[in-house]
């Protein structure tokens, strides 16, 4: 493999793994932020509004952002009804298939995730709550981490083709 794919996969793990460290921190603010509504609802008697939609944004960005690194450390499901039988080559062209197809899959979901991301700008899109936030900064969230999956796609289909070959990627 030349320097610069090794550099490029070795950038895309970093930046991977980064992410799904703060996609880990998302889950101690949502816990936070559901206490908070569980105190002022039922302990105080001060219902805050925006609580649940706050923890749902929260969780929607978690699961965002723990994608590529879900990927990175091959952390997905997988149907193992063949593929423990197959060789370790044989692993790796089955893995290489299915990065094609996942990387069809993301491209499709970020040309609607751009889509909608540029809808949201254009309108000034807000959901429709007593809270009323803007839906911009998770949609542009979105779009980045799939663009971000998208290149962590590459990334193990490029380690892939490398164990196929009989190469080591390291």
């Amino acid at each position: 493999m030349t320097s610069i794919i090794r550099r490029y996969v070795r950038l895309v793990d970093w930046l991977s793994e980064k992410a799904g460290l703060v996609a880990m921190a998302l889950i101690a603010v949502m816990i936070g932020v559901l206490l908070l509504d569980a105190i002022t609802r039922n302990v105080i008697r001060m219902p805050l509004h925006w609580c649940v939609e706050f923890a749902q944004f929260t969780l929607a960005a978690y699961y965002f952002m723990g994608g590529a690194m879900t990927l990175k450390n091959e952390d997905h499901v997988r149907m193992d009804l063949l593929y423990d039988r197959l060789s370790e080559r044989g692993k790796a062209g089955m893995d290489l298939v299915t990065m094609f197809c996942l990387l069809f899959y993301l491209v499709v979901l970020l040309l609607g995730s751009v889509s909608s991301l540029e809808y949201a700008i254009a309108t000034g899109e807000r959901r429709f709550s007593i809270w009323n936030p803007s839906m911009i900064p998770i949609k542009a969230l979105m779009t980045a981490c799939i663009a971000l999956m998208i290149l962590q796609t590459v990334s193990l289909a490029v380690k892939y083709w490398a164990k196929l070959r009989g190469t080591s990627f390291a």
